[in-house]
């Protein structure tokens, strides 16, 4: 395994935010990230897989920043640095075929070591969410479970609420960095979540929220809970994605069966058919989950 200095390592990851698999590939070609700005950019091209002009801006970029004190600034932002071999980093992100290197949080990171249920949803959620939540929620808090979601609109800022209101913590996975809260009408949701909560994400704090960064947190959301629960998806839903990846690494799946009139039910009826587990109670989840443990 190749060294670095956690600087080098942020530098790095400032520049081109790349997973474990990528960055042990890197350092098992040049064993130090020490000696990255002294490798031509034809080399860093072929260990990569990118282009001559990124490898290039990557090098120039990366020498660059060297000179600040990564740690130390985001530490005055209040951004906690876990990178992959930290002991806060969650271990079951290692079951995953693209582990981040490094997560930026923001909050209370001891939360990370607690036991985690994803809720997701639709972001159109409807009040039968928040019906759900009511039923779900509460026994879970009460037996110290931390409440995970994508902090988008809809179900999630619902499953985050429905937490703090029940008296639970909740953490929120991005898809951008620390500096930006998305989507706005989230804001006041954010904020809360930042000082008593965590904000968590694979993303440098400069990196603004892009369409293609949702699907990869949701394999975060998915990474770091025991299990996962769907209230509300259409067919076509990026909900699935989520789901796919605990289904993958034999997590449960619950699913709160829907009307069949609602199009917000398709997918999670879909899902029941596929062998999802039906849940209309928090204590289902409690007695299932305890047969395991």
């Amino acid at each position: 395994m190749g060294s670095f200095s956690l600087n080098e390592l942020l530098a790095l990851h400032y520049v081109y935010p790349l997973t474990l698999n990528k960055l042990n590939r890197l350092l098992n070609e040049i064993s130090s990230l020490d000696t990255l700005h002294d490798v031509s950019p034809a080399t860093l091209e072929t260990i990569l897989h990118i282009s001559t002009e990124n490898a290039n801006k990557i090098i120039t970029n990366y020498k660059r920043l060297l000179k600040n004190n990564l740690p130390a600034a985001y530490n005055h932002e209040g951004i906690h640095v876990i990178p992959y071999t930290d002991p806060n980093y969650p271990q079951s992100l290692f079951a995953l075929v693209d582990s981040p290197a490094v997560l930026y949080g923001k909050g209370d990171i001891t939360l990370l070591k607690k036991r985690k249920i994803a809720i997701i949803g639709s972001r159109m959620a409807t009040n039968y969410t928040l019906k759900a939540l009511e039923a779900i929620v509460p026994p879970l808090v009460e037996k110290g479970f931390i409440i995970v979601s994508g902090l988008a609109k809809g179900a999630d800022a619902m499953a985050h609420e429905a937490a703090i209101r029940y008296g639970g913590k909740t953490i929120g996975i991005l898809g951008n960095g620390l500096f930006h809260i998305y989507p706005k009408q989230n804001e006041k949701l954010a904020l809360e979540m930042a000082k008593n909560h965590l904000l968590l994400t694979e993303f440098p704090p400069y990196v603004g929220p892009k369409k293609w960064h949702f699907p990869l947190r949701n394999r975060i959301i998915s990474g770091i809970s025991e299990a996962i629960v769907v209230t509300e998806a259409a067919r076509k839903s990026g909900t699935l994605i989520t789901t796919d990846h605990a289904l993958e690494h034999g997590k449960d799946v619950f699913v709160v069966p829907g009307p069949i009139d609602s199009k917000l039910s398709e997918g999670t009826n879909q899902l029941l058919r596929e062998g999802a587990i039906p849940v209309w109670s928090g204590q289902q989840i409690l007695d299932e989950l305890n047969l395991f443990f």
